[in-house]
């Protein structure tokens, strides 16, 4: 078979276009990180990043030096300026060795594609973006990464100074300069301004590039529409023709429908600038390049280095003789790009929202049709990427006069959709596969071997190719798709691109030229297979916004824009889904960059998804205030009002002004007269409904091998703020004491939980998950970022403030109400105690600290009572001679009567022993408090302790009864012996007191304290108040804490409790006895009081009865006690 001197299979012009166009972009990726950086890649160009020679001041000079003469350097007449240079000559070819050699590649690179646009010329290629569109398209990528690269490289300021100071490093070191340099430096110096060396260079490439630009007559401007256009045309639109609904999308020309608007206008205003001599001639030619130049005012060279058009083109025109008539037409075009470019792009992307939105709501729907219609989905994704690319290149290069143009507040929604359709095409790659396996080989490989038979000549290397395709495409089957078979149709492409390249050059046996059905037809069918086997791909190809990576102050601000618009909010998650895109833009030639642009993509993404987690959290925060003050209208001490109104009707008593209006009843919120009037909860509510749709939009997202969940964010703000709330709403004051009483706080907690609680129906998140964490957390001291607790606000309150007023002889413990009251004295205490100390306030308080914040409770009490012990033994000690007599001579009244004289500190016994009742006797009621949540919430759980602890055998092991009994008190249960109290007593064990030593004085403080009681009967507070059934002076909580002390240190010292008991109730008797003798009325003021307390202490006692007190007091002193009191107080009251 004859073939031509130059035989096209032998020149490899697919391969070498595939290659060259590949290697440009990873050559552009290098000369961007050299212009953006030093030795440390920064986006921001910081020149502390830069290398050292290039800064310092010291070699300054030298540097200077070396670019002024760049490119030769006369080494040995400057030794005095270069000779700073020569200890860090080594250092310098270390560390500029990268960057020169990038240059030398960029040199290389260059050669390479002279070389083959002379190879394309000589063949005279035939192109055609609508026939041969891989090698039209390659051919003018080329040409444009070319160009770009030379731009590019003449923007890098220090290239000369990189250049000339590593081959003078060079030269010092190896005696001669770097080979590459002579030809390296020239190119520097020729391509200062490169579009004017290339224009010169372009004039023999001027046929082949000017036939390629010519082509996209018919693409270009049937792209470049405007929206009405589109919207008359119903571009995109599905459902405007239901009846052609399943019917596969289709065009002559598949490839050229989706290909970027963004290239075509970089094809056109370079190419033509190129070969410019084409635009007098040809009036296609310059409709086409005034079409573009009308359409922007700036194209991306690369990333965010953009190229002012207008400027450019005029300034390489002006020198050229005749061109004034081109002058005044880019003066024209630049006037309508700046006046209306602007407005027609804001109209394309009101367009394109629209658009895209219908396109995924119906292929939502019904995913099936992105068999036949995925042309749509990808001409969509394309046609929005380009609008966005727009946006945010002139948004950063367009004067501030025209801003209004280029802020787009909801570019947000318009990414969203792109992101669905993407999320759309992955989900159902295996639908679009099992379609177009079926069409590849159900009808292209049919129509494709009816075109081949057709053909009149067909040589043997393209009838193989031809067959090869027809075979593969038959040997398809649906079956393939079930299996989960890899499909690869690389090599397939390959081979189009060689034929394509094969039949384009002049004097091909078969040309394409001639047979233009063949390429449209073979185009269809290549974009059929990346249906099959390059979703991904595609999807990058068409939509892929990795660019936003280099744009990231307008980003940011697109995303804060879009948090403050409510309607946009629902949109909000697009901006993290953008961070999965910024990995694409990376390259193999450039991988020290990868590590800059993962991380970028991975704090963009968290910064993200904290903003929107925190706004939903303060919406969230802001209904739940709202609904707490809703709450807090329920309360009780809201009623009182109402209630006196109702009772003054009834006694028709006239209370108030006349014209004072009614106050509102709670729920009056509710009732309304008209839709629409919206309240402000409403709003807070729908936007948290369309923040949330975002939240909840992705379960998980992966960024740079960083799987992001969105959701988790929110739980973790929504922890964080429930806990400062529930603090929060304690509303404790520490200068003042104020603290919130527990109902109210529990009140106001269960309105924040119902709030929480509804949050499930807008985000999959658990709610549960949160309260067990935050709620857990607050029965502890700390949570678990060491901040104070209302365990420990409450504990703190209860402790410093209630009970200490207590002791403090204003504040009194009645049985009766089972409560603390405030009793009259001169200065009135600031809170109620009743208000924090009834069953009500207990109960809430148990609610709010559970088990484990009451247990701490009752710690933090058992710790006060042991420190008063701690000091009655102290005072025993002091006293314990006088003491171990008066027990055994209790039964001689005179020789009592003398050791009693002896005794000091008797008040300060009784006093702390007090204090150790009213303390115990608070404990009880928070005990009983949480008894009854328990028995509400586990009523079998604490059922069957209560069991286990009343069928204790009484021969059981004491270690084992106070393990029952540990277990018993933390569910609220009252135990004979209080395990609290031991383990608290049995810490203060003294190392230099024996054991027996240790039990003597317990013993001994038993006497103290019997002995002691009859000197309370002088008190004037002393008296019993049968209302209260107590004294005012707190003194009948000395029955609790008599028998739980004597309890709690018989069992650590293993003494006989019940023994001891008997003898303290022998020694107190006697000593109450005897001062039924007195006849001084001031010692007897109260005694009849005081006699009740022993009924008081056998009441209270599991360890005595009242056989045994008959045996030492009689009860008709008891009785006749009673009635004396009861007597008493019905006299006083009269």
């Amino acid at each position: 078979m004859s073939r031509s001197v130059l035989q096209p299979s032998q020149q490899k012009l697919a391969e070498k276009l595939t290659i060259l166009n590949d290697r440009g972009v990873g050559m552009l990726t290098r000369l961007y990180n050299i212009k953006k950086q030093g030795q440390v890649w920064k986006a921001c160009g910081d020149p502390k990043a830069k290398p050292s020679y290039l800064i310092d001041k010291n070699l300054e000079s030298a540097v200077k030096f070396i670019v002024r003469k760049f490119p030769a350097v006369e080494t040995r007449n400057n030794n005095q300026q270069l000779a700073q240079l020569q200890k860090e000559k080594s250092e310098i070819l270390k560390n500029l060795a990268l960057y020169y050699f990038t240059f030398v590649d960029v040199m290389e690179f260059k050669d390479h594609v002279c070389e083959l646009l002379n190879t394309i010329d000589v063949c005279q290629v035939f192109f055609d973006i609508t026939v041969n569109f891989d090698l039209t398209k390659n051919y003018l990528d080329l040409i444009i990464t070319y160009t770009t690269l030379m731009i590019l490289l003449s923007r890098i300021e220090e290239r000369k100074a990189i250049i000339g100071l590593y081959n003078y490093a060079h030269e010092m070191t190896h005696g001669a300069s770097d080979r590459e340099y002579p030809r390296l430096g020239q190119m520097i110096v020729d391509y200062e301004n490169p579009l004017k060396k290339m224009m010169e260079e372009f004039v023999p490439h001027s046929k082949s590039l000017s036939d390629a630009l010519i082509s996209l007559q018919m693409v270009y401007p049937r792209r470049n529409l405007s929206a009405d256009q589109w919207r008359n045309a119903q571009l995109l639109s599905l459902i405007s023709a239901p009846s052609t609904m399943l019917n596969p999308a289709q065009s002559d020309t598949m490839p050229c429908e989706y290909l970027s608007l963004d290239a075509m206008e970089k094809w056109i205003i370079f190419g033509f600038i190129l070969c410019h001599g084409i635009l007098n001639s040809d009036a296609t030619a310059l409709n086409l390049w005034k079409l573009a130049l009308q359409s922007s005012s700036c194209l991306a060279l690369f990333r965010d280095e953009v190229f002012h058009i207008h400027k450019a083109a005029e300034d390489l025109f002006v020198n050229i003789r005749g061109y004034n008539k081109r002058i005044n037409d880019i003066r024209e075009c630049k006037e309508a790009a700046v006046s209306h470019a602007g407005s027609m792009h804001r109209e394309r992307r009101k367009f394109l929202r629209s658009a895209l939105k219908e396109l995924a709501t119906v292929l939502s729907d019904q995913p099936g049709l992105l068999g036949p219609k995925a042309l749509f989905v990808f001409m969509a994704l394309s046609f929005a990427r380009d609008e966005i690319i727009w946006l945010l290149r002139h948004a950063d290069n367009m004067p501030k006069k025209s801003a209004d143009d280029f802020i787009d507040k909801h570019i947000a929604e318009l990414i969203f959709y792109m992101e669905e359709l993407r999320a759309h095409v992955r989900k159902y790659g295996p639908v679009m596969q099992r379609y177009y396996v079926q069409y590849l080989s159900g009808f292209d490989a049919v129509v494709l071997n009816e075109l081949v038979q057709n053909l009149s000549v067909c040589p043997e290397d393209e009838s193989i190719i031809m067959s090869s395709f027809v075979n593969t495409m038959t040997s398809l089957s649906v079956k393939q798709v079930e299996d989960g078979e890899v499909f690869d149709f690389r090599g397939m492409r390959l081979d189009w691109f060689r034929l394509q390249a094969y039949t384009s050059v002049s004097k091909a046996s078969l040309g394409l030229a001639d047979h233009r059905e063949l390429g449209k037809m073979m185009n269809t069918i290549i974009f059929h297979t990346k249906m099959v086997d390059s979703l991904v791909e595609m999807l990058v190809e068409t939509s892929d916004l990795s660019i936003f990576c280099f744009y990231s102050r307008a980003f940011e601000k697109m995303f804060q824009q879009c948090l403050e618009l409510p309607s946009q909010s629902r949109y909000s998650i697009a901006f993290p889904l953008l961070c999965t895109h910024f990995m694409s833009c990376t390259h193999e030639l450039c991988p020290e960059e990868r590590h800059h642009i993962g991380d970028r993509s991975l704090s963009l993404c968290n910064m993200f998804l904290d903003e929107m987690a925190k706004q939903a959290r303060n919406l969230i925060t802001d209904i739940c205030t709202e609904q707490c003050t809703l709450s807090d209208q329920l309360l009780p001490k809201h009623c009182a009002k109402t209630i006196s109104q109702a009772v003054n009707k009834k006694s028709k008593k006239q209370t108030g002004k006349k014209g004072e209006p009614e106050r509102e009843k709670p729920g009056v919120e509710s009732m309304r007269k008209n839709r629409l009037v919206v309240t402000n909860l409403d709003k807070l509510h729908t936007a948290l409904s369309e923040l949330c749709f975002s939240i909840n939009y992705v379960p998980n997202m992966v960024v740079w091998e960083h799987t992001f969940t969105p959701r988790e964010y929110l739980t973790s703000h929504l922890e964080i703020r429930f806990t400062k709330s529930i603090v929060g709403m304690t509303m404790y004051n520490q200068a003042t004491q104020e603290i919130a009483k527990p109902s109210e706080l529990l009140t106001s907690v269960r309105a924040y939980m119902t709030v929480l609680q509804s949050i499930e129906n807008y985000v999959q998140i658990d709610i549960t998950r949160v309260f067990n964490n935050v709620l857990l957390q607050q029965t502890q001291h700390l949570d678990s970022h060491g901040e104070p607790t209302i365990t420990s606000l409450y504990t703190n309150w209860y402790l410093e403030t209630l009970l200490r007023q207590v002791s403090n002889g204003h504040i009194a413990y009645f049985p009766a109400m089972k409560a603390f009251v405030n009793l009259p004295t001169e200065n009135e205490l600031t809170f109620n105690a009743e208000e924090y100390s009834d069953i009500s306030e207990m109960r809430a308080l148990s609610e709010l600290l559970g088990p484990y914040g009451m247990k701490f409770l009752s710690e933090s009490l058992m710790w006060h009572i042991s420190s008063q012990v701690a000091e009655l033994k102290k005072l025993v000690v002091e006293n314990v001679e006088v003491l171990t007599q008066m027990r055994t001579s209790f039964d001689k009244p005179d020789q009592m009567a003398a050791l009693f004289k002896r005794l000091s500190s008797v008040d300060s016994v009784l006093k702390r022993m007090t204090i150790i009742g009213v303390i115990l006797s608070f404990r009880s009621l928070a005990q009983e408090a949480l008894r009854d949540v328990l028995s509400y919430h586990i009523p079998f759980l604490v059922s069957s302790i209560e069991d286990f602890k009343d069928h204790i055998p009484r021969e059981t092991d004491m270690k084992v009864a106070m393990n029952v009994y540990e277990l018993s008190s933390a569910a609220g249960l009252p135990c004979e012996i209080d395990p609290a109290l031991v383990v608290a007593l049995s810490s203060q064990k003294s190392e230099n007191i024996s054991p027996e030593e240790e039990y003597k004085i317990a013993c001994l403080l038993m006497v103290f304290v019997a002995v002691s009681l009859p000197t309370l009967a002088s008190n004037m507070m002393s008296q019993y108040s049968p209302a209260i059934e107590g004294h005012c002076n707190n003194i009948h909580c000395l029955a609790k804490a008599i028998n739980q002390i004597a309890a709690a240190l018989f069992t650590i010292h293993k003494g006989s409790i019940e023994d001891r008991l008997k003898e303290f109730l022998a020694l107190a008797s006697s000593s109450l006895l005897k001062i039924g003798q007195e006849t001084d009325k001031t010692t007897t003021r109260n005694r009849e009081s005081v006699y009740l307390l022993l009924d008081m202490i056998v009441q209270e006692s599991p360890f005595l009865t009242m056989d045994l007190l008959e045996s030492c007091f009689p009860y008709v002193l008891l009785r006749n006690a009673y009635h004396a009191v009861y007597k008493q107080s019905v006299t006083s009251s009269a």
